[in-house]
């Protein structure tokens, strides 16, 4: 099913360069040119998506990169100063079927920027727990001095699978849950934890999925989740950056909200993307006055199998005290 999507969403780009092609050589004509000599020069275009496919799928999807953000903060404790949070998000695991080295690559890189915290914006798998076979091991050395961190994204409920029964999607998971348990990893379920220096202390505040787009479910509650969160520090893990303009900004004391779910569409030109079309947060740092939302592009895919422009992100945030 992926591989046909991709193979159609390749043709109908050829079309469109096709259709292009043809009406640059019409109009050419107007302006003496013949028609054919326009059309031939124009045929070599053709074969850009498929280059671009080719290289995306080969190449660009298995080379992350670490993008490094600072946020400053008066509500930061001093103690906090310099505090580095890695963020990742949506490695939707099934794109990594196969591709175990460049996971490798991605936990070697994160560990070597010495984290104090991870944190995991949702979509580990794209259906289903079962996705974690043969790569739970790798995910299992992610270190950090305060722990890794993290929530379901909308394909962390396994909605996307063909189930016999509802009984049958919730036990899937609830394994779910149960393997990020187990690799140690703090799974956040409308709930938070306090992150303590001294008398100081900062508050990571984690979701269920929010949506602010009807075509997502929303199970999460942040009135819930944000109970007993007491420091003077607080970031909330919400997968969907939609979250922020429906709930968050200006209707919290939420200093930080981290999400990722766009992938940027999995494509970017000359830092711009089709995801802008949709989203008004879809990559990258946004803020409004003291709060801000960073919306991380996602280290995996879904259906289709290339990153062209869209690198797979890893993200480390410093957090600097204005105090």
């Amino acid at each position: 099913m992926e591989f046909t999507f991709n193979i159609v969403m390749l043709l109908l780009a050829t079309t469109l360069i096709l259709v292009l092609d043809l009406v640059v050589a019409g109009v050419a004509v107007a302006f003496g040119a013949t028609f054919k000599s326009i059309f031939l020069r124009g045929l070599w275009l053709l074969l850009l998506p498929w280059v671009a496919w080719v290289y995306g799928t080969v190449v660009e999807r298995n080379c992350s990169r670490v993008k490094r953000v600072e946020i400053k903060s008066q509500h930061l404790p001093q103690s906090f100063d310099g505090y580095r949070l890695v963020q990742i998000s949506d490695l939707h695991l099934k794109s990594f079927e196969g591709r175990g080295r460049a996971l490798q690559r991605v936990v070697n890189k994160i560990n070597a920027l010495e984290p104090d915290a991870i944190v995991l914006t949702g979509d580990l798998v794209s259906y289903g727990h079962w996705e974690l076979d043969g790569l739970q091991d790798i995910l299992e050395a992610l270190q950090a001095k305060d722990g890794v961190y993290s929530v379901l994204g909308n394909h962390d409920y396994s909605e996307y699978h063909r189930w016999s029964s509802q009984q049958e999607r919730a036990a899937a998971l609830e394994m779910l849950k149960r393997r990020q348990r187990d690799m140690g990893w703090n799974l956040l379920l409308n709930e938070n934890r306090s992150i303590v220096r001294g008398a100081e202390r900062i508050s990571i505040i984690g979701v269920e999925n929010i949506s602010g787009d009807r075509h997502f479910r929303t199970y999460g509650d942040l009135t819930k989740a944000m109970e007993g969160a007491d420091g003077e520090y607080k970031i909330l893990l919400s997968h969907d950056p939609t979250h922020w303009r429906k709930g968050v900004v200006a209707q919290s004391d939420i200093d930080l909200m981290l999400a990722g779910h766009t992938h940027a569409m999995q494509v970017m030109f000359f830092g711009w993307s089709p995801s802008s079309l949709i989203y008004d947060e879809w990559g990258g740092l946004y803020s409004e006055g003291e709060q801000y939302l960073y919306v991380n592009r996602g280290l995996g895919q879904t259906v289709f199998k290339a990153r062209i422009g869209a690198v797979p992100e890893i993200t480390l945030i410093e957090l600097k005290s204005k105090k």
